[in-house]
């Protein structure tokens, strides 16, 4: 019988992981520090709701490794799947002690505590970010990897690096997932879609950086956990896979699509690259098809509708 234990589950990825297994019977425990790196009334709100489910959330820190260790060791996990991690991009400029706290110490304490029981596979969370400066698409596994755009690119691709030696060292299974720009209802505040959604009801202006040209691999939630869930039965040994929409979509067609669904126009202000940003990512999705039967199905259009569904019943006041 599989016991999963998620860190990050009040998180926009983990809630609906959570939520997902608790639908299958797979018992599943929670772990999350609720930061506030965005408003953690919204964390608040998904712990709540997989509370009623029967999946309870232990408050703490993966950066405290004997709390973790026990919770880990008293769940009598059979996996874990880290989602805890600062994420973002931009933000990483701002605060890059916060990425080698949570990205990097957090994540070497996850790596020590599945050291400590070989039989309990690692699933964690890596990156499209770790593609970084590459120029070739679609973004494959076998890439090269090492022309980081971002602190936050280099931390994820220290965790595959860490994974990788500490699979080769104490046999332990380790499976990185590359998330390609995740976006769906219960999602995340700083993401582009979601700060859109809000400035486009309110009638005030919207960034578009690099003046809109750019495109994203929007990869609709329940594509990304049905990702993971196959990557948690395959535990494999040691691999690495892209989870993606293997649909690059322009930015324009993302505010056309928010359009549509809120019936309203937005207002643009067109911005020059923001540092640490790229202009495409792509996800090669062949070795996750192979491997783990993943196929997405969601289109961008339909993924948003249903994120604005979302939204317009749940954070816009009557």
């Amino acid at each position: 019988m599989k016991r999963v234990f998620i860190t990050g589950a009040a998180g926009f990825i983990g809630f609906h992981l959570a939520k997902s297994l608790a639908s299958k019977g797979i018992a599943a425990l929670g772990y999350d520090n609720f930061n506030s790196y965005y408003d953690p009334s919204l964390k608040r709100l998904r712990a709540n709701k997989l509370k009623r489910k029967g999946v309870e959330i232990i408050e703490g820190d993966i950066c405290d490794k004997e709390t973790l260790a026990q919770a880990v060791k008293n769940f009598g996990a059979t996996h874990i799947v880290n989602l805890a991690a600062q994420a973002g991009v931009r933000y990483s400029l701002e605060n890059p002690e916060t990425y080698i706290a949570s990205n990097i110490t957090g994540f070497l304490n996850i790596l020590e505590i599945c050291r400590a029981n070989p039989s309990c596979s690692l699933i964690y969370a890596s990156s499209s970010s770790v593609y970084g400066l590459n120029d070739k698409i679609p973004f494959s596994e076998k890439d090269r990897t090492d022309q980081q755009a971002s602190l936050y690119g280099v931390t994820k691709k220290s965790n595959e690096l860490m994974a990788s030696a500490y699979h080769h060292l104490f046999d332990i299974n380790v499976t990185g997932l590359r998330f390609f720009t995740v976006y769906g209802p219960w999602g995340r505040p700083d993401m582009a879609y979601f700060s859109f959604t809000e400035k486009i009801l309110k009638g005030e202006p919207i960034d578009i950086f690099n003046h809109g040209k750019m495109e994203r691999d929007f990869t609709y939630i329940d594509d990304i956990v049905s990702g993971i869930e196959a990557a948690i039965e395959l535990s494999a040994p040691c691999e690495v896979f892209n989870l993606g929409n293997n649909q690059p979509e322009p930015l324009q067609n993302l505010i056309l699509a928010l359009e549509e669904s809120l019936g309203q126009k937005a207002e643009k202000r067109m911005l020059p690259m923001q540092a640490g940003d790229v202009t495409t990512t792509y996800a090669d999705i062949n070795h996750s098809k192979k491997m783990l039967g993943y196929q997405p199905t969601t289109s961008l259009k339909e993924g948003i509708a249903k994120f604005v569904e979302w939204y317009t019943a749940n954070l816009v006041a009557k």
